[in-house]
């Protein structure tokens, strides 16, 4: 499953406060820094756990050493494939696709989070009512810059974007 950090997002979330989840970036193994996101566990618990035990590694997979495979300046930042690194591949913590919990956050502003997917519950795309707004980077959204700095309108990017390390705080 890859995760795209949308460049258009919203806020929300107000209830359970689980851990915040963080990747550290590197650019051509220069390290970057680091983004925080925080999760909507109390809108869409199963994709917000999915994304942090994934990023934490506790299942003996996950997001540490994956790459952002496609990149497209002022709309997307796209990675978590840690499977076939190219946006095609990626499983998740209940088995390789899981169905789509629910479409109640728009794509509305900077530094969304939303699951990428291959169609209609297989969360495993960007757009309001197919793919699910899960979180949003609370720290970090300058690093987020750097990594669309390395971008193409064709999604390739000029430069080795990666996450070095991931877990939660």
């Amino acid at each position: 499953m890859a995760s795209f950090l949308r460049r258009f997002t919203t806020s929300a979330s107000a209830g359970k406060n689980l851990a915040n989840v963080f990747f550290d970036i590197a650019i051509n193994s220069k390290p970057a820094g680091r983004i925080v996101f925080k999760l909507y566990d109390d809108i869409v618990p199963r994709t917000a756990r999915n994304f942090r035990e994934l990023a934490t590694g506790q299942h003996g997979f996950g997001y540490a050493g994956s790459k952002f495979h496609r990149i497209i300046p002022q709309f997307m930042v796209q990675g978590g494939d840690f499977t076939r690194h190219n946006g095609t591949g990626g499983k998740s913590i209940y088995g390789d696709k899981f169905a789509d919990e629910n479409f109640k956050i728009p794509h509305s502003k900077p530094g969304l989070l939303s699951m990428a997917n291959a169609g209609r519950n297989t969360n495993g795309s960007q757009l309001d009512g197919k793919h699910v707004v899960f979180g949003e980077v609370v720290e970090g959204l300058d690093v987020v810059k750097e990594i669309e700095a390395e971008g193409t309108t064709s999604g390739t990017p000029k430069e080795t974007v990666t996450i070095t390390s991931s877990g939660t705080l």
